[in-house]
């Protein structure tokens, strides 16, 4: 679908005026996913799997409730995430230090 707007141009100098179709941008709300089952036009919803993944199925009147896959640019990452701790990370031996005991009541700040 594209979306037609009425243009209305100045004449001015090397070009006439007058009103002209153009394009004009559609915004992403207006932009639906199609089923896979009926071809057409539906609203996306979330399921969980017995495997425990999350995957995209549609939804709505006349929905055929079918898995909608991901589109293969999504599942490439561009930077894979870091394995190892960079200079700026919190080491592990201080996100594992207690710094609160709920029994005795240390660690509390001085209010």
């Amino acid at each position: 679908m594209v979306k037609k707007v009425k243009k209305h141009i100045k004449q001015g100098q090397g070009h006439e005026g007058g009103i002209f179709t153009v394009e004009a941008p559609l915004h992403v709300s207006n932009v639906q996913v199609v089923d896979p089952v009926t071809g057409k036009p539906t609203k996306v919803g979330i399921r969980y799997l017995e495997d425990g993944s999350k995957v995209r199925v549609s939804r709505g009147i006349g929905a055929s409730g079918s898995i909608i896959p991901r589109p293969e640019i999504l599942k490439i990452r561009t930077t894979p995430r870091p394995t190892v701790a960079g200079p700026k990370d919190t080491p592990m031996e201080v996100v594992m230090e207690r710094t609160y005991d709920p029994k005795t009541g240390k660690g509390m700040p001085d209010l």
